[in-house]
């Protein structure tokens, strides 16, 4: 009981207290290191993504290339058609991560406000 009547004695001091739980928490999320194991799959992420467009580019350039011969190569057209998908599906994921990070980083701040 005597704890309960220092919390609310001590009405000027919280304030005080919630800014230096905020600040630690600030520096923590800063200061969050991802493990080696986020790094590799970020990157065997991007990479598979860029890899299989790319693949199917080429797989249905040469399609294609015995299908309709024409007089520039399909399958080096499809080839970079693909890798261009795929770079902008990398980008476009990445993003995406990157703003679900952000606002995750807005909704905790949030709840901290109304804790």
């Amino acid at each position: 009981m005597s704890s309960d009547q220092d919390k609310r004695g001590n009405a000027g001091g919280l304030p005080a207290r919630i800014g230096v739980k905020a600040a630690r928490r600030i520096k923590a999320r800063r200061s969050r290191k991802r493990g080696v194991w986020f790094g590799l799959g970020m990157f065997g992420l991007v990479g598979w993504t860029v890899a299989i467009y790319t693949v199917l580019g080429v797989f249905l350039g040469h399609w294609l290339d015995r299908r309709w011969p024409q007089g520039f190569s399909w399958t080096l057209s499809m080839l970079f058609i693909g890798l261009l998908a795929g770079l902008l599906n990398a980008w476009h994921w990445i993003r995406k991560e990157s703003r679900m990070d952000e606002n995750d980083d807005g909704d905790s701040s949030q709840g901290e406000k109304n804790s």
